[in-house]
């Protein structure tokens, strides 16, 4: 009976112990991807349609906080400009430092140093004549990009307000990488999930910038949720199957 007594305390123990390492760990996870991703990323509500159908008014985005440099074609980016308004905007970066940004070619395309792009992200209505998409801006346009500023464009190109609206000031509607805040990753309500960078900027010099660390930020959340979860569960489940093994050890 002492021999078996013991090994129950020892079944015990062990579960306790596993139990206890796994909600330990888990909470470890949980509050680390939080915190991490607190420091990382900041959220904004989206004030307008200008970037529509990507995002739209009162959506809540998550924004990782970036310094200029960082800054790629194609990438949504939160910035401040006192020229444009002195509040937080949200818009698409089309053109960097050095390059003449311009619409349409003969297909109704945004170019960037005489490149077509193919803007996936621009809701096409195919109201134009002769049943043809609607050309990437209803106005026609030029500009060259100063050197450390970039050239931005809403999504929404009928109705937002951007950098074509500025066209006849200095640096041609152009604002400063320092103004840049963040870059927005993904689209957290409604969840709507990541925002993909566009591919049509990556055959560009500069290619387009890496996916934030928000993926792996959840997942560390979500592996921490099932461990404490799981080592919560575990514990009580081994200890209530050692004692049911008791008796039978004590009978032989």
């Amino acid at each position: 009976m002492s021999g078996t007594g013991s090994k129950e305390d020892g079944r015990g123990r062990l579960g306790a112990m596993v139990s206890g390492l796994a909600v330990a760990v888990g909470c470890v996870l949980f509050l680390g991807g939080f915190a991490w991703a607190a420091v990382v990323y900041q959220p904004y509500t989206i004030p307008t349609d200008s970037m529509a159908p990507t995002m739209n008014p009162g959506d809540r985005v998550l924004a990782e906080r970036i310094d200029g440099a960082d800054v790629r074609r194609g990438d949504v980016v939160v910035f401040t400009d006192e020229v444009w308004a002195a509040t937080p905007m949200v818009k698409r970066v089309v053109g960097i430092g050095g390059d003449k940004v311009a619409c349409c070619d003969k297909d109704g395309r945004l170019t960037v140093n005489g490149t077509p792009v193919d803007e996936p992200y621009v809701e096409q209505d195919p109201t134009a004549a002769g049943g043809k998409a609607a050309p990437a801006s209803p106005q026609e346009f030029s500009a060259t990009v100063p050197k450390g500023k970039i050239f931005l464009l809403g999504d929404e190109r009928a109705t937002s307000l951007d950098s074509r609206v500025h066209l006849q000031e200095a640096g041609q509607g152009s604002v400063p990488l320092s103004a840049v805040q963040a870059r927005v990753d993904a689209v957290a309500w409604p969840m709507n999930g990541m925002i993909d960078r566009p591919s049509s900027f990556a055959a560009l010099p500069g290619g387009v910038s890496a996916a934030g660390p928000l993926p792996l930020q959840l997942g560390a959340i979500l592996v921490g949720v099932v461990l404490i979860l799981g080592g919560a569960v575990y514990g009580p489940v081994a200890a209530r199957l050692g004692r049911r093994k008791a008796p039978a050890g004590g009978a032989r």
